[in-house]
């Protein structure tokens, strides 16, 4: 069988670049008249032809910014509160990220409810089906990394992406970012800057939705102490909220010169028992956030996973990809240190 002819075979035989034959083939002004009209003989000799496919695609992709028509894909919200989206302290982030990057490429979006109790896959599916919707985004899960079972039917019919974390029954693609990683150089940064006892204060059922990776990081991270500067890490939040008491007996019994964590609280519950902060203990946040900008920590910029979501969800519509996936894909997104005033500096630890 004849080898289809590639851009790079015309480039190759036009000596020019596959850029310029790329916009050559798309008539780019960029090109001067009497070059484009070689390069589409030469195409044209060597029997070229588009792929249409690929050339809707990209011309949706340069067109997107200006375009009057918006492919809808599906929002929907998994979380518990139907106002999520604008009232969460971090889910407003995902969501700013999806936006931005579904408007680039030309895509809107129909929100959903996934714990309206009128709402199960099938309905949805009608709904997405009238709509012209092409796909579904998963935003916003916290207290569970499984997904309601009555929206099998929606997994199982249109190309679906989960954002935060990655789930389990059903197993689906997600982008989220790197919790495992996001843990250990947390660790890393405290042991850097000089703190001997770093302590990690977190809600078990946090760690349980990402499957133990806070934990795991940290404990890799504390194998780098000596044996007697390792802690015991607190998870017992609920309790510590009722009484705390249970918070303060944990300090004394582990002693901790800093706590990481996902919860500003922690620094209030520290004052009531007056520590003063970063002089007696310091803090780091796992989830840095503008509103707190005083607090050192990692951002895990959950606008990029946003985006890395929009991105994975829109192959998946232009590849037919419309099932639960016999192996799901992921997309880590790395996280970065913040400073603050919550730490101390380094040449300032246990003076």
């Amino acid at each position: 069988m004849k080898k289809r002819p590639t851009m790079t075979d015309i480039a190759h035989e036009a000596g020019v670049s596959k850029n310029t034959v790329s916009l050559a083939l798309r008539n780019d002004p960029q090109i001067p008249p009497h070059t484009r009209e070689r390069i589409e003989k030469i195409a044209t000799a060597l029997g070229y032809q588009k792929n249409p496919t690929i050339a809707r695609l990209m011309a949706q992709l340069r067109s997107a910014q200006n375009a009057s028509y918006r492919a809808p894909l599906g929002l929907l919200n998994a979380n518990e509160d139907p106002m999520a989206f604008k009232n969460h302290p971090t889910i407003p982030t995902y969501i700013a990220g999806c936006r931005s990057r579904a408007k680039q490429l030309g895509y809107s979006f129909d929100e959903f409810w996934l714990h309206d109790p009128e709402l199960d896959g099938t309905r949805l599916n009608r709904i997405l089906k009238a709509r012209g919707i092409l796909g579904t985004l998963v935003v916003g899960l916290m207290g569970s990394n499984r997904l309601p079972e009555r929206f099998n039917p929606t997994w199982e019919h249109y190309p679906t992406i989960v954002t935060g974390v990655r789930t389990r029954k059903p197993a689906l693609s997600f982008a989220c970012v790197d919790h495992h990683m996001l843990a250990l150089r947390a660790f890393e940064k405290a042991i850097e800057l000089g703190y001997q006892r770093p302590a990690m204060v977190l809600d078990k059922t946090i760690d349980e939705l990402v499957n133990g990776r806070f934990t795991a990081g940290a404990l890799i991270a504390q194998r780098e102490l000596p044996r007697d500067q390792r802690t015991n890490f607190y998870y017992n939040l609920t309790d510590a909220r009722q009484d705390r008491h249970h918070f303060e007996a944990w300090l004394h019994a582990e002693k901790p010169d800093v706590i990481i964590t996902l919860y500003h609280e922690v620094k209030r519950w520290l004052i009531e028992l007056r520590y003063e902060i970063p002089k007696d203990i310091g803090l780091i946040q796992l989830e840095w956030r503008k509103d707190h900008s005083d607090w050192a920590g990692m951002n895990q910029h959950n606008d990029l996973t946003g985006s890395a979501a929009i991105d994975m969800l829109v192959g998946m519509v232009h590849s037919n990809d419309s099932t639960i996936p016999k192996y799901p894909r992921g997309t880590l997104i790395a996280s970065s240190w913040v400073h603050g005033h919550s730490i101390q500096t380094a040449n300032r630890v246990g003076e």
